[in-house]
């Protein structure tokens, strides 16, 4: 049945090729100019998932609980002290936020006010006894620098803690002295030196999270571009070098978050564009000549593919209304096999026109011969494609619908269009049989010793399958990306400090208290390294700290408070 419908359907366009391609060609028309007109592309990588599953659910609800935590662009500033760090951060979280098109808000939360004020709070009980232990003993010293906060005055009050030390021993400005000639040696030998007060107080030397800042930005996202936050990213690295950060403070600044790794994605896909696609029309055009060696029919596939294209993409607008970043590969996988279907039916044609010279005789030969092999491969392969509707990965279930319906549009043009090109372009017939006369001695040894060479093959594959025991998945996404891209390396740099939490997983609660017991039970976990709740964010032994805070700040306010 199969063979004769399309024995039948190929006789009568090669009999009205004409009026077979013009219908073709008005149909592609109308698909382009609907496609030109709704054409739409959303890169907004949270759609393709979809919201109805269960972890999508509980991860939307959190999005709206927190919505600071959408959408986050965090810029990582690494100075060589904490004070540079800190003076960076300020003037670029000042400059960025002047640009309201571009950032809908700029926070820099452990430069803020509170922390500013409360941040001694949220250090041990101990440590802050000796950091105001330190600032006491310090009191004379710390007023001769804020009567003078210069070279001038920093050098005095050495003179004063040295001469205070006259007879004693030196230690307690041993941290201070070193400190000094450290940054004097520095700059004496031409390379750049840092000198931190904080770091100085700590009594020791710093770790890398006292010289990092993060500034959380939420920038105005375009989705109809191919990289969302591009303008964004332009803008902040813009802000970096009009501040001169790096030269002035040795201040480095990097981008990442979900918004710069989704954009150095697609910035990658975009750069490999122009190549990818001439390497693939030229392996194309290859294929194409050395399995038909015509212009004529190379041209006549190529034209079937592109009018299948045409209508391919206009039918999937219609079905999806925007495309995804996932979906908009349908146009790739709709090339490669439409080309195939036309390769197989035209090296069918080919071997029939080299015994029968009738053009419109030889493709309706074709046809018969090939009707059953092609409409196989054409529902094995839509069938493939469709498999992946039901999936609940939005992207690919897109993507599955589009490529499905795609692989039947390119079977009806191979058995359609095709024909009718070919009889218009009427390519010469064929003077000597197909293949290549080298390798036929491979095809008799295939033959005559095919099922040795079966069962040859299933032996391999049944000897091979305990290796399957060995293999490994790797579920980690960022393991897909380019480990060199800005973003990828910043955020592998940062996951490196637990404290961070860029490896942290979110619990939505109904009450404080729910929360506490879902803490409590997560905590005795061996994955987990620690479990906070709000309450985490509320400092111990406040009356102690405050205490102490307060006697220090007695003891340095007639420092302080130079007129």
């Amino acid at each position: 049945m199969i063979k004769s419908a399309i024995k039948t359907l190929i006789d009568h366009c090669t009999h009205r090729p004409w009026a077979v391609v013009v219908a073709a060609v008005a149909l592609a028309v109308a698909a382009s100019v609907y496609s030109a007109r709704n054409f739409a592309i959303n890169t907004d990588i949270g759609r393709l998932i979809s919201p109805d599953l269960a972890w999508r659910h509980r991860e939307l609800a959190f999005q709206a609980a927190f919505p600071q935590n959408n959408e986050v662009m965090l810029a990582v500033v690494d100075a060589p002290t904490s004070e540079a760090a800190s003076q960076a951060t300020a003037a670029l979280t000042g400059a960025l936020t002047e640009r309201k098109s571009l950032f809908a808000s700029v926070n820099a939360y452990a430069e803020s006010e509170f922390f500013a004020r409360a941040a001694l709070l949220y250090l041990p009980a101990e440590q802050v006894a000796t950091v105001t232990g330190q600032l006491q003993q310090a009191g004379p010293l710390i007023q001769v620098m804020a009567s003078d906060p210069s070279l001038r005055g920093l050098v005095q009050a050495l003179s004063f803690g040295i001469m205070s030390a006259q007879g004693g021993s030196l230690d307690p400005l041993a941290n201070v002295l070193n400190s000094a000639a450290a940054v004097a040696e520095d700059v004496l030998g031409g390379r750049s030196g840092n000198f931190s007060w904080r770091e100085l107080m700590a009594g020791e030397k710093a770790q890398t999270s006292a010289w990092r800042r993060f500034i959380e930005i939420h920038p105005v996202l375009d989705f109809a571009a191919l990289q969302p936050g591009k303008r964004a990213s332009d803008a902040v690295r813009k802000a970096v070098a009009d501040l001169n950060l790096h030269e002035q403070l040795g201040v480095t600044v990097r981008l990442t978050g979900p918004v710069p790794i989704a954009d150095e994605e697609f910035a990658t896909i975009e750069e490999g564009a122009l190549p990818n696609l001439v390497a693939t029309v030229l392996i194309v055009l290859i294929i194409l000549w050395l399995a038909l060696r015509s212009a004529r029919i190379i041209l006549a596939v190529f034209l079937t593919v592109a009018i299948g294209l045409a209508i391919t993409a206009a039918v999937g607008l219609m079905m999806v209304v925007a495309l995804n970043l996932i979906s908009v590969a349908f146009a790739v996988l709709f090339v490669g096999i439409g080309v195939d279907f036309g390769i197989q039916f035209s090296v069918r044609y080919r071997a029939e026109r080299h015994t029968e010279r009738d053009l419109r005789k030889a493709l309706s030969n074709a046809g018969e011969h090939i009707a059953t092999p092609l409409s196989l491969a054409a529902a094995a392969t839509a069938a493939g494609f469709l498999a992946f509707v039901p999936t609940d990965y939005r992207g690919v279930s897109e993507l599955g619908q589009i490529a499905g319906l795609g692989m039947i549009i390119a079977f009806i043009g191979s058995i359609t269009v095709l024909p009718a090109l070919l009889v218009i372009f009427n390519p010469p017939g064929e003077r000597e049989p197909l293949g290549y006369a080298a390798l036929a001695p491979v095809d008799d040894f295939m033959e005559r010793h095919r099922m040795p060479i079966l069962i040859g093959t299933a032996a391999v594959i049944v000897a091979a399958l305990p290796l399957l025991h060995y293999l490994r998945f790797d579920f980690n996404p960022i393991n897909l990306r380019n480990p060199k891209a800005e973003s990828i390396a910043t955020y592998v740099d940062v996951r490196r400090d637990p404290a961070v939490g860029a490896n942290a997983v979110d619990v939505l609660a109904e009450s404080e208290a729910a929360a506490q017991a879902i803490a409590q039970r997560l905590a005795k976990l061996p994955e987990v390294s620690s479990a906070r709740t709000i309450d985490s964010f509320v400092p111990e032994d406040q009356d102690k700290k405050l205490a102490l805070i307060h006697t220090a700040a007695a003891a340095l306010s007639s420092a302080l408070n130079v007129d």
